[in-house]
């Protein structure tokens, strides 16, 4: 099989890339000012394990993603465009410490950024409760950023 015919997946090197890559991103979520808050009381290794199923699935690689749809999964969490657009800066970082190309981490942002309306919000209005236990998630721009 030449290059023109492998999938995503394969070129950025299959599901070892994709788990280095997701355990450096959370590593730097779960301590990010702002993004932090979003993942408290989460288990980091599920949060990664689900990513990377999600982007195994969204790439050309098997369909292996069991979780929710990403505008169910989010829809009570607050999250504006300024703040998905850091969190995929964070993401292209650390997709290219991983040694993959610039044209591969390219092709794979413009993926994740593929869903990025139904996870942004434009207010707080536009949240909802998943379940009738959920707290909707809003947490202020920290100062410092």
């Amino acid at each position: 099989m030449d290059e023109t015919e492998k999938s995503l997946f394969e070129l950025v090197g299959g599901r070892p890339t994709l788990e280095k890559v997701h355990k450096i991103f959370y590593d730097k979520l779960y301590v990010h000012p702002w993004l932090k808050h979003f993942f408290a009381g989460i288990d980091q290794k599920h949060i990664e394990n689900q990513q990377t199923d999600f982007m195994v699935s969204n790439m050309g690689g098997a369909k292996l993603y069991t979780g929710g749809l990403p505008k169910p999964v989010h829809k009570h969490m607050n999250i504006p465009e300024e703040l998905f657009d850091i969190r995929g800066k964070i993401l292209r970082e650390c997709i290219l410490e991983c040694g993959v190309t610039i044209e591969l981490a390219e092709r794979w942002i413009r993926i994740d950024n593929a869903f990025k309306k139904a996870i942004t919000k434009k207010n707080i209005s536009d949240c909802e409760k998943r379940f009738n236990t959920d707290s909707i998630l809003d947490f202020p721009k920290p100062s410092q950023l």
